[in-house]
């Protein structure tokens, strides 16, 4: 006998498929100039939380963030796979399926992708 199929509203939505880091790189490909305090509120996770995921997001190579005066913009690196074993057929790039048309707090991004680094250069292109 076949189980029903129920709609899932706040009061089941426990959890979610993706990880919070997925959101962080959603947010910051859809709107590259996004202000940490406006990605965790579009998620709904404190600064502090989106702080820590964009560092580890930057340890592994998947996020660069460069300064251009006061503001950061972040760069996304989408020809990296994702981490899990079962998941690394997939590329970054894979995962932005997800990403809305349009950003819900800011001017719409557009996505930047970092070419991987050149043999001998030490740094992304």
């Amino acid at each position: 006998m076949a189980l029903p199929i129920t709609a899932v509203g706040p009061a089941t939505a426990a959890w979610t498929f993706l990880t919070n880091h997925a959101f962080v790189l959603i947010l910051l490909v859809r709107n590259p100039e996004a202000r940490i305090r406006d990605v965790a509120r579009h998620i709904g996770i404190t600064e502090r939380a989106v702080q820590r995921i964009v560092a580890e997001l930057e340890q592994h190579a998947y996020l660069r963030r460069v300064r251009e005066g006061r503001r950061n913009r972040y760069e996304v690196r989408t020809d990296l796979p994702l981490r899990h074993q079962m998941e690394r057929h997939c590329s970054v790039a894979d995962l932005l399926v997800f990403a809305p048309p349009e950003s819900r707090f800011g001017d719409e991004g557009t996505v930047t992708s970092l070419q991987p680094a050149a043999a001998g250069s030490g740094s992304p292109a």
